[in-house]
């Protein structure tokens, strides 16, 4: 079979068994990246605007994220181990069973944010905005929740509230 008419077979191929365009690791930080199952853990990512990117599966331990944009990001089951996240804009972000052990996420916005069986434990939630926030089954022990504003918009979390909101 002649070269053209093999990649042609190929190509079919690929788009009958629904092939996927790969994740671009080496992509720089941009509204819609796709970075899922990336390892960005430490990267200095503070202030990109990570708008609509696909974190699905990736590691970003320790990676600072201060005031970046990831408002509607699919960050599903991804590692966000000691990250800083202080002041980070998670509107609307699926970030389900997500993993935040350690992070700091003072005043993030994490409105409308799909949290559910994400892992906080002794992550810092100090003055974050968790409005319309999906938390079924989140792990919160150990976080620290003080001046949050709670799911509902309308409760503020009591100085001293650890793992609940008080």
């Amino acid at each position: 079979m002649n070269p053209a008419r093999l990649g042609l077979f190929l190509l079919i191929g690929l788009v009958a068994h629904g092939a996927q365009a790969r994740a671009a690791c080496s992509d720089s930080p941009a509204p819609g990246v796709d970075w899922r199952r990336c390892l960005m853990d430490g990267r200095e990512l503070a202030g990109a605007d990570l708008t609509g990117a696909t974190l699905r599966d990736a590691s970003l331990d320790r990676a600072r994220l201060s005031d970046a944009k990831l408002r509607g990001v699919n960050g599903r089951e991804a590692r966000f181990v000691s990250a800083d996240l202080t002041g980070a804009d998670l509107e609307g972000a699926i970030l389900r069973e997500a993993d935040f052990t350690r992070a700091e996420l003072a005043g993030a916005k994490l409105v409308r944010a799909d949290l559910r069986r994400a892992r906080f434990f002794r992550a810092n939630l100090a003055n974050a905005d968790l409005t319309g926030a999906l938390l079924e089954g989140a792990d919160l022990l150990n976080a620290t929740l003080d001046g949050a504003r709670w799911t509902d918009g309308k409760r503020i979390c009591a100085a001293g509230s650890v793992g609940a909101c008080q």
